[in-house]
């Protein structure tokens, strides 16, 4: 069974930073891709990033880019979410997601067999 647990999420002011960190068991972290999606009040999940387990260069929403940066530590079985320069419209419930398989289409939360319990990050204008 694969368990996922995320933790960083908080209140920050627009413009400010957090670092989410999603810490996985039960399976071989480096094996597969991992992702972070987002789901804000009264709206559908969505992509943020992923990264895939064969080094491949990660993938980001547009609303990401230039702005968070996913990694991973296959050592520590963590994968992370540094988000800068936030903004108001970034506050969701963000969550760490693994899928049951390699070969996945990493925008589409479908994919993911595997879901954390939320982490709440809350930006103030």
């Amino acid at each position: 069974q694969v368990q996922l647990v995320e933790s960083g999420g908080g209140l920050v002011q627009a413009g400010g930073s957090l670092r989410l960190s999603c810490k996985a068991s039960g399976r071989i972290f480096s094996n597969y891709a991992m992702g972070w999606f987002r789901q804000a009040p009264g709206k559908e999940r969505e992509f943020v990033s992923a990264i895939s387990w064969i080094g491949g260069a990660p993938v980001y929403a547009d609303s990401a880019k230039g702005r968070f940066t996913i990694s991973r530590d296959d050592a520590k079985t963590t994968l992370s979410l540094q988000m800068n320069s936030l903004k108001p419209e970034d506050t969701a419930v963000y969550y760490c997601a693994a899928p049951g398989r390699r070969e996945i289409k990493v925008h589409q939360p479908e994919e993911y067999d595997y879901w954390g319990q939320g982490t709440q990050v809350t930006v103030s204008s």
